[in-house]
């Protein structure tokens, strides 16, 4: 396994299966996403997305909060229109990265996320959160309507569920973000990385290309009508199947027998 720094913003590791974990490493801070996090996570993102050994990502958090989201404080010190369009468009990249990544990315909450922290756990693919964990889109308690935060959040919980977070700013547990479809798991603290590894270890089983295939798939599909969307689908499943993991899947299958995958 590989470490980097213990004292840089994003520590990085990786072992030999492929997983790669983040950890937001601005404890003080509650892990906020200014300019210099935001840089450090895009490097390691992009990093990931050009490496075809990699298998599962998983994003977690030192301190007691996962994510703040944004620095009220950096923000306020900045009243200027052009500054403010360029952190959310930083943020805004940052999270599509996630988005287009050909891997799964998988929260590991253990702490709250607000504003801009909770849309980064509505981002990733998965989230396994601790049951003391909590959420909430928090802007509009000081006049800011989290509006980038809405565009993962209204594609993870229904439309009366975001609305109310989003015009409340109140904190949700996360017994509710399970409920609502924001995470999919809740675990006591102690138990936080056996879950998350439970949920790694079963998708690195798994062939990546089918994988990649899949998550692209999935996100294209929702934003299309549904005629359009089997269209696509099927395309996808068709391409899927011309795959040596998908024709050696089936082979198996007709064998009665473990598919042999390269890895």
């Amino acid at each position: 396994m590989t470490s980097s720094n213990s004292d840089e913003l994003l520590q990085t590791t990786r072992d030999a299966r492929g997983v790669v974990t983040l950890t937001l490493n601005d404890p003080a801070r509650f892990n906020a996403l200014g300019a210099e996090m935001l840089a450090a996570l895009q490097q390691a993102l992009d990093a990931v997305a050009r490496d075809d050994s990699v298998r599962v990502v998983v994003l977690a958090a030192a301190g007691k909060a996962f994510c703040a989201g944004h620095n009220l404080k950096d923000m306020a010190a900045h009243p200027d229109l052009a500054w403010y369009q360029q952190l959310f468009a930083q943020c805004s990249r940052m999270m599509l990265s996630i988005h287009k990544l050909p891997v799964p990315v998988v929260a590991r909450v253990q702490g709250m996320a607000t504003a801009a922290g909770c849309q980064l756990v509505a981002q990733c693919d998965l989230a396994v959160a601790a049951s003391n964990a909590s959420f909430a889109t928090s802007g509009i308690h000081y006049g800011l309507f989290c509006a980038t935060p809405s565009v993962p959040l209204v594609r993870n919980v229904p439309a009366k569920r975001a609305m109310e977070m989003l015009l409340t700013g109140d904190f949700i547990d996360a017994p509710t973000a399970l409920a609502q479809g924001l995470v999919n798991r809740v675990v006591e603290p102690e138990a936080l990385d056996d879950e998350v590894e439970k949920l790694v270890q079963s998708i690195v089983q798994k062939p990546r290309t089918a994988v990649a295939m899949g998550k692209a798939l999935v996100y294209q599909q929702r934003e299309l009508g549904v005629d359009a969307a089997y269209q696509l689908a099927g395309q996808a499943m068709a391409a899927n199947m011309m795959d040596a993991a998908a024709q050696e899947g089936a082979r198996a299958f007709a064998e009665k027998r473990a598919p042999a995958w390269k890895s």
